[in-house]
């Protein structure tokens, strides 16, 4: 009887140990964030809160979308899988009648398994009819937009209805004051975190900034040295800095994994209400690297060696696999994941590689490019490029322009300038290939192929 006694206080000595081992995380997903837009990434905006997630963690320089627009960019990252495999491509708008399905298995889904309180602050985008929105996908507390700022009726370029921030799932108000939304975003996530902080947590803070049109508040405006669109950047780095506060003031720091991170490049067509994303070329809308290349960095102290930098390719698909082996659990092993367990780049562990032999470049429904390695080769596709920046919030000019079959050695270089194509011909054979399986498993518009492995995205046809 003592031996039995005593192997069952083991038990739950180990159970106990085991749940406190369960570490935190934290997801801060900017809006149109270009990859030059954060100090220590070479903006001349100073972000001081950022970098030193950087200072104190990993900073990834190839690290990707899985589409250069809001709603594929945030599928994927949730989902763990290609835009185009769950069926959302684009930007969904007010008038959607689809949303993220509900037999897709989100971050917040396979983390309450394994005990989580979860919660998102910020922007959704995967549909905004009830059940498509958040506490229908596995977390416990909502509040924000449902898409993007500029669906709102004085958007000069469609007709939108009033733009509603929802908390849980009922609309708060219509039409907030958007030069409060980082701020009550903050808010929200301190309360989250404060009041969670004896069990582990999923926060997620998908700010809708720096999305056009640009709001800041008054505590900020004027602050930055850099414009409007530098004091926007300026307090979402206000915003990381009273997150990074509150786990420190809960003793959470040692337990908590941030990740900060954007969900596609710069919207360089609003000009001076648009960031950077060089070296790299052009930015959001495009398969070019400016569009799906972000800036990210993270930080584990204690567990992610501080200052490191990791220059494998890496995407927002991997954060599923990555945040549930780490949890203790695993990813769903139905379907098809696509995203990969990024711990040994994230910890910096001797030789750790990329766990992607390939990496598509999706826009829409088009296949557009892939990488392998350094290498990157385009398919033949039209690209828009600015050929007048605006001024003022005032949307500016673009033209499209034609690429395909030309080469890219991204190592040397990064700004997609010269074609090697003819030098290597076996490297482009080789990407061929790849492009080829893709368009049999995720299908191409371009070449009329549907994809053998892709699931529905959810429809409604009446209900709201």
């Amino acid at each position: 009887m003592l031996r039995v006694l005593v192997l069952l206080l083991l038990l739950v000595s180990c159970g106990l140990k085991a749940a406190d081992a369960k570490p935190n995380f934290v997801l801060i997903f900017c809006d149109d964030l270009g990859y030059r837009d954060i100090s220590c990434f070479g903006s001349p905006i100073k972000t001081p809160h950022i970098d030193r997630l950087a200072s104190e963690g990993v900073r990834f320089t190839d690290f990707y979308v899985s589409q250069a627009v809001c709603s594929a960019s945030r599928a994927a990252l949730l989902s763990g899988c290609y835009s185009n495999r769950v069926s959302i491509r684009g930007a969904l708008g007010p008038t959607a009648r689809n949303g993220i399905n509900p037999d897709e298995k989100l971050i917040p889904e396979v983390l309450k398994e394994r005990g989580y309180a979860t919660a998102i602050f910020g922007k959704w985008h995967l549909g905004h009819l009830r059940p498509f929105l958040p506490l229908q996908h596995g977390f416990d507390e909502y509040l924000g937009l449902p898409y993007s700022n500029d669906m709102q009726p004085e958007n000069p370029h469609g007709k939108y209805p009033p733009l509603p921030l929802i908390d849980g799932n009922d609309v708060k108000e219509n039409n907030p004051d958007q030069r409060n939304l980082t701020t009550w975003y903050t808010e929200r996530a301190v309360q989250f975190i404060r009041k969670n902080k004896e069990k582990p947590f999923f926060l997620y803070v998908p700010h809708s900034m720096p999305h056009v049109p640009l709001f800041v508040s008054d505590k900020h405006k004027d602050k930055s040295g850099q414009g409007l669109y530098g004091d926007v950047i300026a307090e979402i780095d206000w915003s990381v800095g009273e997150i990074l506060k509150t786990l420190k003031e809960q003793g959470l720091d040692e337990k908590t994994l941030v990740v900060f991170t954007s969900d596609n490049g710069p919207w360089l067509v609003y000009g001076d209400h648009a960031g950077s994303a060089l070296p790299l070329r052009e930015g959001k809308a495009t398969t070019m690297d400016g569009g799906m290349r972000v800036p990210c960095v993270m930080r584990w102290p204690g567990k992610i060696p501080a200052g490191t930098i990791c220059k494998e390719l890496a995407c927002t698909m991997d954060l599923l696999p990555t945040f549930a082996k780490l949890a203790g659990g695993a990813a769903p092993t139905d379907r098809i994941i696509d995203g990969k367990d990024i711990w040994p780049l994230m910890s910096a562990q001797p030789d750790a590689k990329s766990a992607h032999e390939a990496f598509y470049y999706y826009w829409l429904d088009e296949l557009q490019a892939v990488r392998s390695g350094k290498w990157k080769l385009h398919a033949p596709h039209a690209y828009l490029t600015i050929t007048e920046p605006g001024k003022d919030g005032i949307r500016g000019k673009g033209a499209n322009r034609q690429i395909g079959g030309e080469l890219f050695d991204l190592e040397n270089d990064v700004g997609e300038t010269t074609d090697v194509a003819a030098k290597y011909p076996e490297i482009v054979k080789k990407l061929e290939a790849y492009l080829e399986a893709a368009r049999e498993d995720l299908g191409d518009s371009r070449t009329s192929r549907k994809g053998k492995n892709v699931r529905p995205a959810g429809k409604l046809e009446n209900d709201k």
